[in-house]
């Protein structure tokens, strides 16, 4: 093969004899495909500039959609971003609870060293209001708030000695509001949170089970998605989230850092201080197992997260008393029974699911039919319908839309019928 090239000095044409290998063909071939591409419309008969144009256009948009739509029942991106907002509330709310701590603050200092949890403070400072107004009346009430007679007792007690100032009804009726703000942002935090974890059930189940829903979301987060997260090995995530530490300690050759994000599953806090790097290692060797399975399972199952958690408390034991944990190939043996066993009943059931989808669009469709090409049926509880539709409908609420067309056809020449359509 001879392949003739323009370098930035001069002309040269390189000889090569098959087979070529990398190194000799690393300057020439890379040129040669970018000159084919350049002059393609006129080495290729029929084909013009403007098509070869639109046919790239074309091949760079479907790339785009095979890349966006690469699973559709696998939406990790929606995990990015609930626990990236989850995130910012989290903020958020720390704030705004402070500013309504220090604002009602100046008219009811006592309450701040009674309540300590900040959604509850802010409910407190929508329920008081103004503090002159507690009565024994509202002890109730209070007792709803902060679930603790005691405390309940000595909010009303610290209001009739309190040293706070007074405040105008105005200033009260903008405190109450951004309290009932503050209020409002923790109870979406709270649903989202039950987003999160439903989502995470449904996209990366083992993971959410071995190390919680919460530091999976931010594992597949951090990584770019549960694709992503596959591919690293079990070194890359258990330093996953600790990047500064790492290139700090190999910049000034210290220590590296044991362990990134997985440091808030619970395993790595109930490790003895000389355990902590080695369950840490441990804990991300089955995380990379678990995203593994998730990614690239058919039907989504939770069985071999449970079994590997239960791999993870048996070697902290081990650390702990010494007692011997079973070996990986039995409990991966177990959970493959298992998880063939759930697959199944998933799969029958689904099948089961759409043996009647079609059932159900086959009656419609025969339903259809008949109507346009008998018109009335003989025997019929009303003019529009025959009585086996009538019995349909017991069976498929979707077909009351097709009956209501039906007797909107029949009766657009009549008076109006009485009844239930």
């Amino acid at each position: 093969m001879k392949v003739h090239t323009e370098n930035l000095n001069s002309h040269e044409t390189y000889s090569y004899s098959l087979p070529l290998t990398p190194n000799e063909t690393s300057q020439p071939v890379p040129f040669t495909l970018a000159g084919v591409r350049l002059h393609f419309h006129s080495l290729v008969k029929g084909l013009t500039a403007q098509a070869a144009s639109k046919a790239q256009l074309g091949l760079g948009h479907s790339y785009s959609r095979a890349k966006v739509k690469f699973n559709v029942n696998r939406a990790d991106n929606m995990i990015i971003q609930s626990i990236a907002l989850l995130d910012q509330l989290d903020k958020d709310i720390n704030t705004f609870s402070m500013r309504v701590r220090e604002w009602y603050g100046y008219h009811f200092p006592e309450l701040i060293k009674i309540v300590s949890e900040n959604s509850m403070y802010c409910r407190l400072a929508q329920l008081i209001g103004n503090r002159k107004e507690l009565s024994e009346e509202s002890l109730e009430s209070l007792e709803e708030v902060v679930m603790d007679s005691g405390k309940a007792q000595a909010i009303l007690d610290a209001s009739r000695s309190s040293m706070g100032m007074d405040i105008s009804p105005i200033d009260l009726i903008n405190i109450e509001r951004f309290s009932n703000r503050v209020v409002s942002l923790a109870a979406y935090r709270l649903e989202l949170q039950e987003y999160l974890r439903s989502k995470m059930s449904q996209v990366a189940p083992n993971l959410a089970a071995l190390i919680g829903e919460v530091v999976g979301a931010r594992l597949i987060s951090h990584a770019g998605s549960l694709t992503n997260l596959a591919k690293y090995p079990a070194s890359t995530v258990q330093i996953l989230g600790a990047e500064k530490a790492l290139f700090r300690a190999l910049k000034t050759r210290g220590n590296t850092p044991k362990y990134g994000l997985i440091f808030h599953s619970t395993f790595i806090g109930r490790a003895a201080a000389k355990n902590k790097g080695r369950i840490s290692r441990y804990l991300a060797n089955k995380c990379t197992i678990a995203s593994r399975i998730d990614c690239f399972s058919e039907v989504p199952t939770s069985v071999f997260g449970d079994k590997l958690r239960e791999q993870v408390e048996e070697r902290l034991s081990f650390y702990e008393t010494g007692e011997v944990p079973r070996k990986n190939v039995d409990v991966m043996k177990e959970a493959v029974k298992e998880a063939s066993d759930v697959a199944s009943e998933i799969k029958r059931k689904l099948e089961k699911k759409e043996k009647k989808r079609k059932k159900r669009e086959k009656k419609l469709q025969e339903l259809a039919e008949n109507g346009e090409t008998n018109g009335e049926a003989e025997v019929s509880c009303c003019p529009c319908c025959s009585v086996a539709a009538c019995l349909d409908l017991r069976l498929d609420p979707h077909s009351w839309s097709v009956l209501s067309v039906r007797h909107a056809i029949s009766t657009s020449d009549s008076e109006p019928l009485a009844g239930p359509y």
